[in-house]
């Protein structure tokens, strides 16, 4: 017998009634080259963060130290004291503090440098017996080296230095693995197949220890200044093709080999390019002009300049999923009794399924399956949202209108939050996939439209505390959304998502005049 899941639950609660009003939805996708479609086509692992890898390592050098040295004491100083004592704990803390920031000088915390073994080695040993001299010479100068155990001194540095090196061995083979999964790799597009792109993808591939894997190369010439290759990474097709290609397959960085003269050039294609979820830079290293060092930015030695920034990434999106995992859990846990009672009440009201599905656009443009409690007649459903709800709409139930003026048919999302993990608490709102202004989709509608899918949607989000909800029957609102959207995706902080948590209550009383 299959075990019950989250989802599986949720499929049963829709019905298998509801599957024939599940219509298809229309996806518009550009035609991407053979090439660009091999690519497309790998298996591409998730990526993991440099940065949160080495944010833990930290964590666990304080910690396997601190263990070590307090778990000496406790048994083999204590039994001889007698008694407890703090001074031993806290010399313990202040060594390991000592050891992470010793380490960190020493510049061992690098990805590049867990893959190897010797340097990393030497320069830890050192580092790690820089530090216990140092304890020893502070301890004599302050004269409390009498009350030490030179045995616990003795077994705290051997079995210390012992076992950071059985962690750093342990490590080792993880990111090895990591890294031929492409797990650390930075999947990188070029932009430009001249010369000067040929000169880029040559420097990047000739640097050692290097994350930077180049896919292939774009560019919108057809005469004879575009290459077919690049220092053997293949033309994979014009400009415009890169946002459908960065939503079929993971890419990180765009990286532009066009000279900074060619600004007319550069800024049409950003304008193209600035919604997708990822880093945006222009390559320095055939440029003439020189700024200040401080002004680039490094991969390896090849200088670049910042345009774009993926946001919410590294420990940001950390925060963010611990946010969205243990408030939404508690949210869910008291959100289930009303839950409950809205179930019963749309049942009662009228035959059909209590939850239903709907097809919506989620992070970088993928479709996801949203749930919401069913405010629609069954049989009047509408799952691609191809027809606005509008005020007085026959449609819609006499349950299903308190429930949507009230956003308790959105309760339901925090399955998607808790366990499906495709949503956030706060975000910009998901729309449908058809939704429509007049005749034209959201997206035809508004310049840069599809920014707003840089980060996860939300069950609510700034532009819904400020009004912007509900019926969109005009250009301005759905502008106004994305004006907000955008405004929360360039400013979010774990304490503006509780803000807008905190708000959304009030919003929902005060401003629900759009909500039908």
């Amino acid at each position: 017998m299959e075990p019950l899941n989250a989802r599986s639950m949720l499929d049963a609660a829709t019905g298998a009634a509801a599957k024939p009003a599940d219509q298809p939805f229309v996806e518009r996708r550009r035609r991407l080259s053979p090439a660009a479609l091999d690519v497309v086509n790998q298996k591409v692992a998730r990526a993991y963060s440099p940065i949160v890898i080495t944010g833990f390592v930290r964590l666990a050098d304080f910690a396997l130290l601190s263990l070590v040295g307090i778990a000496l004491y406790v048994g083999y100083v204590m039994p001889l004291a007698g008694s407890f004592s703090w001074v031993y704990p806290a010399q313990i803390i202040a060594v390991a503090v000592a050891a992470v920031v010793c380490f960190q000088a020493a510049d061992i915390y690098q990805v590049q440098l867990f893959r190897g073994q010797l340097r990393q080695m030497t320069r830890m040993i050192s580092s790690w017996s820089f530090v216990f001299l140092l304890f020893i010479g502070v301890s004599f100068f302050a004269k409390f080296g009498s009350e030490m155990s030179r045995l616990w001194l003795a077994a705290f540095y051997f079995l210390g230095l012992a076992a950071l090196i059985s962690q750093r061995l342990v490590l080792r083979s993880l990111v090895r693995a990591w890294a031929r999964q492409g797990r650390l790799d930075r999947r990188t597009i070029v932009v430009g197949s001249d010369s000067n792109g040929e000169q880029l993808v040559e420097a990047l591939n000739a640097q050692e220890d290097s994350d930077i894997h180049v896919l292939g190369v774009f560019d919108d010439r057809n005469d004879s200044r575009a290459l077919d290759t690049c220092a053997g990474a293949r033309k994979l097709g014009k400009v415009d093709d890169i946002v459908e290609f960065a939503r079929r397959t993971r890419v990180d960085l765009v990286l532009f080999a066009l000279p900074i003269s060619a600004e007319t050039r550069i800024l049409e294609m950003l304008k193209k390019l600035w919604v997708l979820p990822v880093d945006i830079r222009l390559s320095a290293h055939t440029n003439k002009l020189r700024f200040r060092p401080r002004s680039y930015s490094y991969l390896g030695e090849v200088p670049t300049l910042d345009v774009f920034e993926a946001p919410i990434t590294d420990w940001d999106l950390v925060m963010k999923w611990l946010f969205d995992r243990i408030v939404g859990g508690l949210a869910l846990l008291a959100a289930l009794p009303v839950m409950g009672l809205v179930a019963l009440a749309v049942k009662l009201d009228s035959p059909g399924p209590a939850l239903f599905r709907q097809k919506r656009f989620g992070f970088n443009n993928e479709r996801i399956d949203v749930y919401k409690f069913r405010s629609m007649y069954h049989h009047q459903a509408d799952p691609t949202a191809s027809k606005v709800v509008t005020k007085n709409d026959p449609r819609v139930t006499r349950v299903g209108r308190f429930i949507r003026k009230t956003s308790l048919d959105e309760l339901p999302q925090l399955f998607n939050v808790v366990f499906s993990g495709n949503l956030s608490l706060v975000g910009p709102r998901p729309h449908a996939v058809q939704g429509k202004l007049q005749s034209r989709l959201f997206d035809e509608a508004v310049d840069g439209y599809f920014a707003r899918h840089r980060v996860k949607p939300g069950i609510t989000g700034w532009a819904q505390i400020n009004g912007w909800r509900g019926e969109i029957d005009n250009e301005e609102k759905i502008q106004k959304r994305v004006e907000f959207d955008l405004y929360y995706i360039e400013n979010w902080s774990v304490l503006f998502d509780l803000v807008i948590l905190l708000k959304t209550p009030v919003s929902l009383l005060t401003k629900n005049e759009n909500a039908y």
